[in-house]
């Protein structure tokens, strides 16, 4: 075996551990997933310190991106019949596909075809967006029934139902209850991620209004310590969970609902910690959010600096956050590239059981958008990013870099 590939699967067995220790300590909560029993803690701090090191060597910079993949992996072999993979290996909802901007005449070319129209609209024109959703009939792979959609319609656009994983490999510990806002007072802000808990000490008085499983509360723990992040008392927190308990998810569709959600209640800026490949449909999505003045700010992801950028922080226009320690240095795992704009500590909590992840570092920034923007406003909009780069402190190479974009945001500044 290789050595990057041992110390790919170390690295692997520490961040796994990490997550399944700090999961089952937020997930102990009443109305939060527990895991199995047995699962180890993280031992010491010098095993945070240890995973640094692991991460920051040369050799690990390529091999890094593989544990996204490892997470790819494990989605298809357990959920064999709903997920398949697109050309570029990502993950995608087996047999269903988005389609804009087909004539009439090509449905019945489509049927010809071997597909059929789901019934119904797949959205409103909140985002002036007409997206219908396509269905296999005959059980084809998704890269070949890509190919044939485009074949039997070559006019349209069509989409594979891409499935976004969250960004932040080391998730969800044990949250303060004071939450990591400082600032308290009315700010509106929004959360697409997985379900928040409304009940945890550190979103008292918080406010939140829900979007997706029927209204229902389906709390999550990266959903929920990300909402930490974002929310502090008197926050009006609209969040969208895009999960509701199912491992797979919404997929790009229910991205897309949620995006035009916040658009038809208004609200000025919204967080995406999710990370995932290029869409076209998103694109177009994000494309009509920004023009409509709101603020979208996304972690970059955790594949590290030698991985491709990851999407929506990826897209022109979105806030994209990377993640820095507590003493101001990148995360070894963060994501690099031009499209960074801003770092921000992506450190949770103190000790063993922290929370790291580029997850966290993107609603530090969002809240800070969110107390300067209350509706949302294409002039304004544009402010807030040129405020927040004037605010933003200068880290690694002078000027802008692929791995503190502008600079470090830091909230108490």
């Amino acid at each position: 075996m290789r050595p990057n590939r041992l110390m790919l699967l170390g690295c692997l067995s520490t961040l796994l551990v990490a997550h399944a220790a700090g999961a089952q300590a937020l997930g102990g909560r009443p109305g939060l997933p527990a895991l199995p029993t047995g699962v180890p803690s993280l031992p010491t701090q010098a095993a945070t310190a240890a995973l640094d090191r692991t991460l920051s060597d040369p050799r690990m910079q390529a091999p890094l991106a593989q544990l996204r993949r490892l997470q790819i992996r494990d989605l298809v072999r357990t959920h064999r019949a709903r997920v398949d993979l697109d050309l570029q290996g990502e993950p995608v909802l087996r047999g269903e596909f988005l389609m804009l901007g087909a004539a009439p005449d090509a449905i019945d070319a489509l049927r010809a075809a071997g597909f059929e129209l789901a019934p119904g609209a797949a959205t409103d024109n909140a985002l002036d967006l007409d997206i219908a959703v396509v269905r296999d009939t005959r059980g084809r792979r998704a890269t070949r029934a890509m190919r044939d959609l485009q074949r039997a319609a070559p006019e349209a656009t069509f989409a594979f139902q891409h499935i976004y994983l969250q960004a932040a490999p080391v998730a969800a510990a044990t949250v303060a209850a004071t939450g990591a806002s400082a600032v308290s007072g009315a700010v509106r802000i929004g959360l697409i991620d997985g379900g928040v808990d409304a009940a945890h000490p550190a979103l008292a008085g918080v406010r939140i209004k829900r979007h997706g499983c029927g209204g229902a509360a389906k709390p999550q723990p990266h959903g929920t310590a990300v909402a930490t992040r974002l929310a502090a008392r008197g926050t009006e927190l609209y969040a969208a969970d895009l999960w509701c308990g199912d491992p797979v998810g919404q997929a790009t569709l229910g991205l897309v609902q949620a995006l035009a959600w916040m658009s038809r209640e208004r609200v000025p800026v919204v967080n995406i910690s999710l990370v995932g490949p290029d869409n076209p449909v998103l694109a177009r999505a994000v494309q009509s959010m920004l023009a409509r003045g709101h603020v979208l700010v996304a972690a970059v992801g955790n594949d590290g600096p030698a991985a491709p950028p990851l999407f929506p922080a990826a897209y022109a226009g979105v806030i994209a956050v990377s993640g820095v320690d507590a003493k101001q240095r990148v995360l070894p795992e963060s994501g690099s590239g031009p499209h960074v704009d801003f770092s921000a500590t992506g450190v949770l909590g103190e000790g063993p059981r922290a929370m790291r992840g580029t997850s966290f570092a993107a609603p530090v920034v969002a809240r800070l958008a969110a107390e300067s923007l209350s509706a949302p406003d294409p002039a304004a909009a544009t402010h807030v990013q040129r405020a927040l780069a004037a605010r933003a402190r200068d880290l690694g190479k002078p000027g802008r870099d692929p791995r503190y974009g502008d600079g470090l945001i830091d909230p108490l500044r």
